[in-house]
Protein backbone atom coordinates (compact mmCIF):
# COMPACT_ATOMS: atom_id res chain seq x y z
CA UNK A 1 0.00 0.00 0.00
CA UNK A 2 1.29 3.76 -0.63
CA UNK A 3 2.48 5.68 2.04
CA UNK A 4 1.21 9.01 3.10
CA UNK A 5 -2.41 7.60 1.77
CA UNK A 6 -4.97 10.51 0.73
CA UNK A 7 -8.32 10.49 -0.06
CA UNK A 8 -11.31 12.77 -0.76
CA UNK A 9 -14.89 13.07 -0.62
CA UNK A 10 -15.99 15.66 -3.10
CA UNK A 11 -19.75 16.44 -3.54
CA UNK A 12 -21.27 19.57 -5.83
CA UNK A 13 -23.20 21.29 -3.13
CA UNK A 14 -26.32 21.46 -5.45
CA UNK A 15 -28.79 19.87 -3.11
CA UNK A 16 -29.45 17.31 -0.41
CA UNK A 17 -26.64 14.62 0.66
CA UNK A 18 -27.64 11.41 -1.43
CA UNK A 19 -26.93 8.09 0.83
CA UNK A 20 -25.02 6.86 -2.11
CA UNK A 21 -22.46 9.23 -2.25
CA UNK A 22 -22.99 8.93 1.61
CA UNK A 23 -21.36 5.67 1.07
CA UNK A 24 -18.76 6.98 -1.06
CA UNK A 25 -17.95 8.97 1.71
CA UNK A 26 -17.95 6.60 4.04
CA UNK A 27 -15.83 4.26 2.20
CA UNK A 28 -13.26 6.93 1.94
CA UNK A 29 -13.48 8.10 5.72
CA UNK A 30 -12.46 4.46 6.85
CA UNK A 31 -10.12 3.60 3.85
CA UNK A 32 -7.76 6.68 5.31
CA UNK A 33 -8.21 5.82 8.87
CA UNK A 34 -7.02 2.45 8.34
CA UNK A 35 -3.93 3.21 7.11
CA UNK A 36 -3.74 6.13 9.10
CA UNK A 37 -3.88 8.29 6.35
CA UNK A 38 -5.72 12.11 5.52
CA UNK A 39 -9.12 12.44 4.74
CA UNK A 40 -10.07 15.57 2.57
CA UNK A 41 -13.55 17.21 1.92
CA UNK A 42 -13.93 19.43 -1.10
CA UNK A 43 -16.81 20.90 -2.27
CA UNK A 44 -17.13 20.81 -6.55
CA UNK A 45 -18.92 24.45 -6.50
CA UNK A 46 -18.41 25.23 -10.01
CA UNK A 47 -21.76 24.74 -10.84
CA UNK A 48 -22.38 28.49 -9.59
CA UNK A 49 -26.07 28.74 -10.74
CA UNK A 50 -26.97 25.61 -8.68
CA UNK A 51 -24.58 25.51 -5.83
CA UNK A 52 -25.56 27.18 -2.39
CA UNK A 53 -23.72 27.56 0.95
CA UNK A 54 -26.69 26.22 2.72
CA UNK A 55 -26.26 23.11 0.54
CA UNK A 56 -22.39 23.16 2.31
CA UNK A 57 -23.61 23.57 5.16
CA UNK A 58 -26.32 20.94 5.05
CA UNK A 59 -23.47 18.24 3.57
CA UNK A 60 -21.16 19.73 5.96
CA UNK A 61 -24.05 18.79 9.34
CA UNK A 62 -24.80 15.22 7.89
CA UNK A 63 -21.69 14.43 7.24
CA UNK A 64 -20.80 15.12 10.92
CA UNK A 65 -24.13 13.70 11.98
CA UNK A 66 -22.93 10.21 10.47
CA UNK A 67 -19.94 9.81 12.17
CA UNK A 68 -17.77 10.83 9.44
CA UNK A 69 -14.67 13.63 10.38
CA UNK A 70 -12.18 14.97 7.96
CA UNK A 71 -8.73 16.56 8.23
CA UNK A 72 -8.67 18.99 5.42
CA UNK A 73 -12.01 21.03 4.32
CA UNK A 74 -13.87 24.30 3.72
CA UNK A 75 -14.45 24.18 7.54
CA UNK A 76 -10.67 23.44 8.34
CA UNK A 77 -8.15 24.52 5.95
CA UNK A 78 -4.93 22.74 5.60
CA UNK A 79 -1.61 23.42 3.76
CA UNK A 80 -3.09 22.25 0.04
CA UNK A 81 -6.55 24.65 0.37
CA UNK A 82 -8.86 26.18 -0.56
CA UNK A 83 -11.13 23.13 -0.55
CA UNK A 84 -14.01 25.31 -2.88
CA UNK A 85 -12.96 24.77 -6.58
CA UNK A 86 -14.90 28.46 -6.89
CA UNK A 87 -11.91 29.60 -5.06
CA UNK A 88 -9.83 27.98 -7.15
CA UNK A 89 -10.15 29.22 -10.88
CA UNK A 90 -6.65 31.47 -11.36
CA UNK A 91 -4.59 28.02 -10.74
CA UNK A 92 -7.41 25.91 -13.68
CA UNK A 93 -6.55 29.14 -15.77
CA UNK A 94 -2.94 28.88 -15.17
CA UNK A 95 -2.52 24.72 -16.12
CA UNK A 96 -4.81 25.42 -18.77
CA UNK A 97 -3.26 28.10 -20.59
CA UNK A 98 -0.29 25.81 -20.65
CA UNK A 99 -1.96 22.96 -22.13
CA UNK A 100 -3.20 25.16 -24.46
CA UNK A 101 0.49 27.07 -25.23
CA UNK A 102 1.73 23.13 -25.45
CA UNK A 103 -0.48 22.53 -28.19
CA UNK A 104 -2.59 19.51 -26.12
CA UNK A 105 -5.77 21.62 -26.41
CA UNK A 106 -7.73 24.06 -28.54
CA UNK A 107 -10.69 26.60 -28.82
CA UNK A 108 -13.78 25.56 -30.23
CA UNK A 109 -16.60 27.85 -31.41
CA UNK A 110 -19.47 25.08 -32.05
CA UNK A 111 -22.63 26.38 -30.69
CA UNK A 112 -24.84 24.06 -28.73
CA UNK A 113 -27.23 24.02 -31.91
CA UNK A 114 -24.52 22.60 -33.81
CA UNK A 115 -23.48 20.12 -31.41
CA UNK A 116 -26.97 19.09 -30.21
CA UNK A 117 -27.29 18.22 -34.18
CA UNK A 118 -24.45 16.11 -34.07
CA UNK A 119 -25.36 13.91 -31.27
CA UNK A 120 -28.64 12.70 -32.68
CA UNK A 121 -26.84 11.91 -36.20
CA UNK A 122 -24.39 10.01 -34.67
CA UNK A 123 -26.86 8.06 -31.90
CA UNK A 124 -29.24 7.27 -35.36
CA UNK A 125 -26.49 5.49 -36.84
CA UNK A 126 -26.20 3.97 -33.75
CA UNK A 127 -22.49 5.70 -33.11
CA UNK A 128 -21.49 7.09 -29.57
CA UNK A 129 -21.37 10.46 -29.58
CA UNK A 130 -18.49 12.47 -29.62
CA UNK A 131 -17.12 15.50 -30.93
CA UNK A 132 -15.57 15.40 -34.77
CA UNK A 133 -12.65 17.58 -34.20
CA UNK A 134 -14.01 20.69 -36.75
CA UNK A 135 -12.29 23.11 -34.77
CA UNK A 136 -9.43 21.03 -34.44
CA UNK A 137 -7.42 22.73 -36.84
CA UNK A 138 -8.89 26.64 -36.99
CA UNK A 139 -6.35 28.90 -38.10
CA UNK A 140 -5.20 31.81 -35.69
CA UNK A 141 -6.72 34.22 -38.01
CA UNK A 142 -9.82 32.92 -37.93
CA UNK A 143 -9.58 32.37 -34.30
CA UNK A 144 -8.84 35.87 -33.66
CA UNK A 145 -11.77 37.09 -35.56
CA UNK A 146 -14.50 35.01 -33.82
CA UNK A 147 -12.93 36.20 -30.58
CA UNK A 148 -13.19 39.67 -31.84
CA UNK A 149 -16.83 39.34 -32.81
CA UNK A 150 -17.53 38.74 -29.66
CA UNK A 151 -17.59 34.37 -29.51
CA UNK A 152 -16.60 33.15 -26.14
CA UNK A 153 -14.73 29.23 -26.80
CA UNK A 154 -14.47 26.08 -24.79
CA UNK A 155 -11.26 24.55 -24.23
CA UNK A 156 -11.20 21.31 -25.65
CA UNK A 157 -8.81 18.73 -24.76
CA UNK A 158 -6.61 17.13 -27.55
CA UNK A 159 -7.46 13.17 -27.65
CA UNK A 160 -4.74 10.74 -29.81
CA UNK A 161 -5.20 7.63 -30.64
CA UNK A 162 -4.35 4.21 -28.34
CA UNK A 163 -5.50 2.64 -25.80
CA UNK A 164 -6.23 3.84 -21.97
CA UNK A 165 -4.91 1.28 -19.35
CA UNK A 166 -5.07 1.49 -15.90
CA UNK A 167 -5.87 -0.95 -12.60
CA UNK A 168 -8.94 -0.65 -10.38
CA UNK A 169 -8.23 -1.94 -7.36
CA UNK A 170 -12.01 -3.43 -7.50
CA UNK A 171 -12.68 -3.87 -11.00
CA UNK A 172 -9.20 -4.97 -12.01
CA UNK A 173 -7.81 -3.93 -15.28
CA UNK A 174 -9.44 -1.36 -17.44
CA UNK A 175 -9.15 -0.60 -20.57
CA UNK A 176 -10.60 1.96 -23.42
CA UNK A 177 -10.21 3.12 -26.34
CA UNK A 178 -9.62 6.54 -26.81
CA UNK A 179 -11.11 6.18 -30.28
CA UNK A 180 -14.50 6.21 -28.11
CA UNK A 181 -13.61 9.45 -26.22
CA UNK A 182 -13.22 12.49 -28.56
CA UNK A 183 -12.20 15.86 -27.52
CA UNK A 184 -13.55 16.78 -24.36
CA UNK A 185 -14.31 19.83 -22.59
CA UNK A 186 -11.69 21.69 -20.67
CA UNK A 187 -12.75 25.13 -19.59
CA UNK A 188 -16.27 25.80 -20.42
CA UNK A 189 -17.25 29.05 -22.49
CA UNK A 190 -17.88 31.20 -19.14
CA UNK A 191 -13.99 30.74 -17.73
CA UNK A 192 -15.23 27.86 -15.20
CA UNK A 193 -13.32 24.97 -15.51
CA UNK A 194 -15.43 21.75 -16.57
CA UNK A 195 -15.35 18.21 -14.65
CA UNK A 196 -12.99 16.48 -15.41
CA UNK A 197 -10.30 18.86 -16.22
CA UNK A 198 -10.88 20.74 -11.86
CA UNK A 199 -10.70 17.23 -10.79
CA UNK A 200 -7.29 16.46 -11.94
CA UNK A 201 -5.88 19.12 -11.01
CA UNK A 202 -7.31 19.27 -7.76
CA UNK A 203 -6.72 15.77 -7.12
CA UNK A 204 -2.94 16.19 -8.16
CA UNK A 205 -2.28 19.68 -6.43
CA UNK A 206 -4.32 18.05 -3.10
CA UNK A 207 -1.30 15.42 -3.16
CA UNK A 208 -4.62 12.89 -3.73
CA UNK A 209 -3.12 9.30 -3.65
CA UNK A 210 -6.37 6.88 -3.87
CA UNK A 211 -9.68 7.87 -5.90
CA UNK A 212 -12.77 5.88 -4.57
CA UNK A 213 -15.93 6.79 -6.17
CA UNK A 214 -19.27 5.58 -7.70
CA UNK A 215 -18.33 3.49 -10.88
CA UNK A 216 -20.92 5.58 -12.51
CA UNK A 217 -17.05 7.92 -12.91
CA UNK A 218 -15.53 5.35 -14.91
CA UNK A 219 -16.31 6.74 -18.22
CA UNK A 220 -14.61 9.70 -16.52
CA UNK A 221 -11.67 8.35 -15.11
CA UNK A 222 -9.91 8.09 -19.02
CA UNK A 223 -10.42 11.27 -19.45
CA UNK A 224 -8.47 11.96 -16.71
CA UNK A 225 -5.85 9.66 -17.10
CA UNK A 226 -5.50 11.64 -20.34
CA UNK A 227 -4.68 14.63 -18.61
CA UNK A 228 -2.53 13.44 -16.00
CA UNK A 229 -0.24 12.02 -18.96
CA UNK A 230 -0.75 15.40 -21.19
CA UNK A 231 1.29 17.38 -17.86
CA UNK A 232 3.71 14.72 -17.22
CA UNK A 233 1.93 13.70 -13.62
CA UNK A 234 1.09 10.28 -12.19
CA UNK A 235 -2.14 9.48 -11.08
CA UNK A 236 -3.89 8.41 -8.04
CA UNK A 237 -4.99 4.71 -7.63
CA UNK A 238 -8.34 4.31 -9.20
CA UNK A 239 -11.36 2.44 -7.29
CA UNK A 240 -14.83 2.68 -8.57
CA UNK A 241 -17.61 0.97 -6.48
CA UNK A 242 -21.36 -0.51 -7.39
CA UNK A 243 -24.20 1.53 -7.07
CA UNK A 244 -26.93 1.79 -5.03
CA UNK A 245 -29.70 -0.14 -6.84
CA UNK A 246 -33.58 0.12 -5.66
CA UNK A 247 -35.62 -3.31 -5.38
CA UNK A 248 -36.39 -3.19 -8.72
CA UNK A 249 -32.88 -3.01 -9.89
CA UNK A 250 -32.97 0.23 -11.13
CA UNK A 251 -30.82 3.06 -9.96
CA UNK A 252 -32.01 4.04 -6.32
CA UNK A 253 -33.95 7.19 -6.68
CA UNK A 254 -36.85 9.14 -4.67
CA UNK A 255 -39.52 6.42 -5.90
CA UNK A 256 -37.68 4.08 -3.84
CA UNK A 257 -38.29 6.07 -0.73
CA UNK A 258 -36.43 8.74 1.22
CA UNK A 259 -32.55 9.03 -0.24
CA UNK A 260 -31.04 12.09 1.51
CA UNK A 261 -29.61 11.56 4.66
CA UNK A 262 -31.01 14.37 6.22
CA UNK A 263 -34.48 12.72 5.71
CA UNK A 264 -33.65 9.02 7.13
CA UNK A 265 -32.38 11.65 10.25
CA UNK A 266 -35.63 13.57 10.30
CA UNK A 267 -37.45 10.09 10.77
CA UNK A 268 -35.12 9.17 13.17
CA UNK A 269 -32.67 6.55 12.28
CA UNK A 270 -29.43 6.44 14.21
CA UNK A 271 -26.00 7.22 12.76
CA UNK A 272 -24.84 4.21 13.74
CA UNK A 273 -27.53 2.19 12.48
CA UNK A 274 -27.29 4.30 8.89
CA UNK A 275 -23.17 4.00 9.03
CA UNK A 276 -23.59 0.32 9.44
CA UNK A 277 -26.01 -0.36 7.08
CA UNK A 278 -24.40 1.73 4.37
CA UNK A 279 -20.92 0.06 4.70
CA UNK A 280 -22.65 -3.65 4.72
CA UNK A 281 -23.86 -2.73 0.74
CA UNK A 282 -21.58 -4.41 -0.93
CA UNK A 283 -19.32 -5.67 1.53
CA UNK A 284 -19.15 -8.93 4.29
CA UNK A 285 -16.87 -8.25 7.13
CA UNK A 286 -14.53 -10.94 7.65
CA UNK A 287 -16.08 -11.27 11.00
CA UNK A 288 -19.35 -12.33 9.29
CA UNK A 289 -20.52 -9.52 12.26
CA UNK A 290 -23.56 -7.46 10.91
CA UNK A 291 -23.69 -4.99 13.82
CA UNK A 292 -20.12 -3.10 13.77
CA UNK A 293 -19.15 -0.23 15.99
CA UNK A 294 -16.90 2.45 13.93
CA UNK A 295 -13.51 1.12 15.37
CA UNK A 296 -14.68 -2.73 14.25
CA UNK A 297 -15.33 -1.45 10.75
CA UNK A 298 -11.90 0.83 10.44
CA UNK A 299 -10.28 -2.67 11.53
CA UNK A 300 -11.83 -4.98 9.23
CA UNK A 301 -12.53 -2.44 6.18
CA UNK A 302 -10.70 -3.55 2.69
CA UNK A 303 -11.69 -1.27 -0.32
CA UNK A 304 -10.33 -4.77 -2.89
CA UNK A 305 -13.09 -7.02 -0.79
CA UNK A 306 -16.04 -4.77 -2.37
CA UNK A 307 -18.33 -6.77 -4.27
CA UNK A 308 -18.21 -5.90 -8.11
CA UNK A 309 -22.12 -6.54 -8.15
CA UNK A 310 -24.36 -3.44 -7.15
CA UNK A 311 -25.95 -3.70 -3.76
CA UNK A 312 -30.21 -4.14 -3.07
CA UNK A 313 -31.46 -1.24 -0.87
CA UNK A 314 -33.54 -3.33 1.72
CA UNK A 315 -35.12 -0.70 4.07
CA UNK A 316 -36.45 -4.00 6.23
CA UNK A 317 -32.69 -4.34 6.81
CA UNK A 318 -32.09 -0.81 7.56
CA UNK A 319 -35.05 -0.35 9.91
CA UNK A 320 -33.82 -4.03 12.14
CA UNK A 321 -30.71 -2.30 12.55
CA UNK A 322 -31.89 0.70 13.51
CA UNK A 323 -33.87 -1.44 16.40
CA UNK A 324 -30.62 -3.01 17.55
CA UNK A 325 -29.09 0.59 17.91
CA UNK A 326 -32.29 1.85 19.61
CA UNK A 327 -32.25 -1.38 22.23
CA UNK A 328 -29.01 -0.81 23.15
CA UNK A 329 -29.52 3.10 24.62
CA UNK A 330 -29.62 3.94 27.82
CA UNK A 331 -32.80 5.53 29.08
CA UNK A 332 -30.76 8.70 29.15
CA UNK A 333 -29.48 9.18 25.79
CA UNK A 334 -32.48 7.65 24.10
CA UNK A 335 -34.47 10.33 25.71
CA UNK A 336 -32.73 13.04 24.23
CA UNK A 337 -33.07 11.60 20.92
CA UNK A 338 -36.75 11.86 21.39
CA UNK A 339 -37.43 14.60 22.79
CA UNK A 340 -37.56 16.07 19.62
CA UNK A 341 -40.36 14.21 18.77
CA UNK A 342 -42.67 15.18 21.28
CA UNK A 343 -41.76 18.96 20.97
CA UNK A 344 -42.85 18.14 17.06
CA UNK A 345 -46.66 16.65 18.49
CA UNK A 346 -47.24 19.44 20.90
CA UNK A 347 -45.74 18.17 24.30
CA UNK A 348 -44.08 20.11 26.76
CA UNK A 349 -40.60 18.76 27.54
CA UNK A 350 -39.86 21.53 30.39
CA UNK A 351 -43.31 20.58 32.21
CA UNK A 352 -42.26 16.49 31.78
CA UNK A 353 -40.70 15.08 35.13
CA UNK A 354 -37.23 13.56 33.73
CA UNK A 355 -36.94 10.12 35.54
CA UNK A 356 -40.61 9.21 34.59
CA UNK A 357 -39.53 10.38 30.57
CA UNK A 358 -36.75 8.47 31.19
CA UNK A 359 -38.80 5.21 32.40
CA UNK A 360 -40.97 5.44 29.15
CA UNK A 361 -38.03 5.65 26.77
CA UNK A 362 -37.08 2.63 28.33
CA UNK A 363 -40.43 1.11 28.02
CA UNK A 364 -40.86 2.10 24.24
CA UNK A 365 -37.42 1.24 23.15
CA UNK A 366 -38.35 -2.57 22.73
CA UNK A 367 -41.12 -0.91 20.20
CA UNK A 368 -39.47 1.10 18.37
CA UNK A 369 -38.21 0.62 14.67
CA UNK A 370 -37.30 4.54 14.24
CA UNK A 371 -37.76 7.15 16.54
CA UNK A 372 -40.42 9.18 14.95
CA UNK A 373 -42.51 6.19 15.83
CA UNK A 374 -42.86 7.35 19.66
CA UNK A 375 -45.84 9.55 18.27
CA UNK A 376 -47.25 6.29 17.86
CA UNK A 377 -47.35 6.11 21.49
CA UNK A 378 -48.18 8.89 22.88
CA UNK A 379 -51.34 8.56 23.96
CA UNK A 380 -50.54 6.10 26.11
CA UNK A 381 -48.66 7.94 28.71
CA UNK A 382 -50.10 11.73 27.70
CA UNK A 383 -53.59 12.10 28.24
CA UNK A 384 -54.28 15.18 26.12
CA UNK A 385 -53.07 12.78 22.99
CA UNK A 386 -55.11 9.82 24.57
CA UNK A 387 -58.12 8.36 22.24
CA UNK A 388 -59.59 4.68 21.77
CA UNK A 389 -58.86 3.48 17.97
CA UNK A 390 -60.71 1.82 16.35
CA UNK A 391 -59.47 -2.15 17.47
CA UNK A 392 -59.57 -0.63 20.82
CA UNK A 393 -63.16 0.31 20.44
CA UNK A 394 -63.94 -3.11 18.80
CA UNK A 395 -62.89 -4.89 21.71
CA UNK A 396 -64.02 -2.55 24.64
CA UNK A 397 -67.93 -3.30 22.87
CA UNK A 398 -67.37 -6.88 23.87
CA UNK A 399 -69.98 -7.20 26.82
CA UNK A 400 -67.46 -10.21 28.30
CA UNK A 401 -64.69 -7.48 28.07
CA UNK A 402 -66.58 -4.90 29.94
CA UNK A 403 -67.40 -7.74 32.65
CA UNK A 404 -63.72 -8.28 32.81
CA UNK A 405 -62.99 -4.45 33.02
CA UNK A 406 -65.94 -4.02 35.66
CA UNK A 407 -64.12 -6.01 37.93
CA UNK A 408 -60.64 -4.84 37.30
CA UNK A 409 -61.99 -1.28 38.08
CA UNK A 410 -63.33 -2.64 41.39
CA UNK A 411 -60.12 -4.07 42.41
CA UNK A 412 -58.26 -1.38 41.60
CA UNK A 413 -60.27 1.22 43.38
CA UNK A 414 -59.64 -1.02 46.82
CA UNK A 415 -56.07 -1.53 46.22
CA UNK A 416 -52.91 0.63 46.96
CA UNK A 417 -51.07 2.38 44.48
CA UNK A 418 -49.56 0.50 41.69
CA UNK A 419 -45.32 0.02 41.51
CA UNK A 420 -43.41 -1.55 39.29
CA UNK A 421 -42.40 -4.61 41.71
CA UNK A 422 -45.84 -5.58 42.62
CA UNK A 423 -47.77 -5.06 38.86
CA UNK A 424 -47.10 -8.88 38.14
CA UNK A 425 -48.62 -10.55 40.74
CA UNK A 426 -51.38 -7.96 40.56
CA UNK A 427 -52.33 -9.16 36.93
CA UNK A 428 -52.19 -12.48 38.27
CA UNK A 429 -54.90 -11.36 40.79
CA UNK A 430 -57.40 -9.99 37.98
CA UNK A 431 -56.62 -13.03 36.49
CA UNK A 432 -57.88 -15.03 39.42
CA UNK A 433 -60.88 -12.56 40.29
CA UNK A 434 -62.25 -12.23 36.70
CA UNK A 435 -61.43 -15.71 35.69
CA UNK A 436 -59.92 -14.60 32.54
CA UNK A 437 -56.12 -15.47 31.48
CA UNK A 438 -54.28 -15.04 28.65
CA UNK A 439 -55.33 -12.85 25.26
CA UNK A 440 -58.91 -12.73 27.02
CA UNK A 441 -57.56 -10.78 30.25
CA UNK A 442 -54.56 -8.74 28.71
CA UNK A 443 -56.79 -7.43 24.72
CA UNK A 444 -59.53 -5.88 27.04
CA UNK A 445 -56.89 -4.52 29.39
CA UNK A 446 -54.57 -2.96 27.08
CA UNK A 447 -57.53 -1.31 24.79
CA UNK A 448 -58.86 0.36 27.99
CA UNK A 449 -55.54 1.00 29.82
CA UNK A 450 -53.84 2.47 26.08
CA UNK A 451 -56.77 2.83 23.69
CA UNK A 452 -54.71 0.48 21.73
CA UNK A 453 -54.35 -3.38 20.62
CA UNK A 454 -50.29 -3.52 20.55
CA UNK A 455 -47.82 -1.44 22.74
CA UNK A 456 -44.85 -1.99 25.05
CA UNK A 457 -45.50 -4.70 27.80
CA UNK A 458 -48.16 -4.34 29.65
CA UNK A 459 -46.20 -5.21 33.22
CA UNK A 460 -43.63 -2.07 32.35
CA UNK A 461 -46.73 0.30 31.16
CA UNK A 462 -49.33 0.07 33.70
CA UNK A 463 -46.94 1.52 36.79
CA UNK A 464 -45.89 4.40 34.25
CA UNK A 465 -49.30 5.24 34.22
CA UNK A 466 -50.38 5.32 37.49
CA UNK A 467 -53.50 4.25 39.90
CA UNK A 468 -55.59 6.86 38.87
CA UNK A 469 -55.24 7.73 35.52
CA UNK A 470 -55.95 3.44 35.14
CA UNK A 471 -59.31 4.31 36.94
CA UNK A 472 -60.05 7.29 34.94
CA UNK A 473 -59.21 5.58 32.04
CA UNK A 474 -61.21 2.61 32.72
CA UNK A 475 -64.35 4.36 33.41
CA UNK A 476 -63.93 6.05 30.09
CA UNK A 477 -63.75 2.89 28.14
CA UNK A 478 -66.97 1.81 30.46
CA UNK A 479 -68.59 4.37 28.89
CA UNK A 480 -67.86 3.18 25.79
CA UNK A 481 -71.61 1.76 23.68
Amino acid sequence: MTSNIRVRFAPAPTGLLHIGNARTALFNFLFARRHQGTFVLRIEDTDLERSTNASIDRIIEDLTWLGISWEEGPDREGAHGPYRQSQRLSTYRELADRLCQEGKSYKCFCSEERLEKLRKEQLSKGKMPRYDGRCRSLPPEEIAKMESSGLRPVLRFRVGRGSILFEDLIHGKMSFDSAGIGDFIMVRSDGMAAYNFACVMDDHLMHISHVIRGEDHLSNTPRQILLYQALAWQPPIFAHHPLILGPDRAPLSKRHGATAVSQYRDEGFLPEALQNYLILLGWTPPSGQETLALEKMVEEFSIQDLSRSAPIYNRKKLEWLNSYYIREKGEGPLAEMVAPYLQRAGIQIDQIDPQWFHQICGVLKENLVILSQVEEYLGIFFDEKFFFDEGAQAILQDPKNRQTLHSILGALEDSSDITSEDQASLLRQWGKKTGRKGKDLYAPLRAAMTGKTKGPELVKTLPLLGKERMIRRLKMALEIS
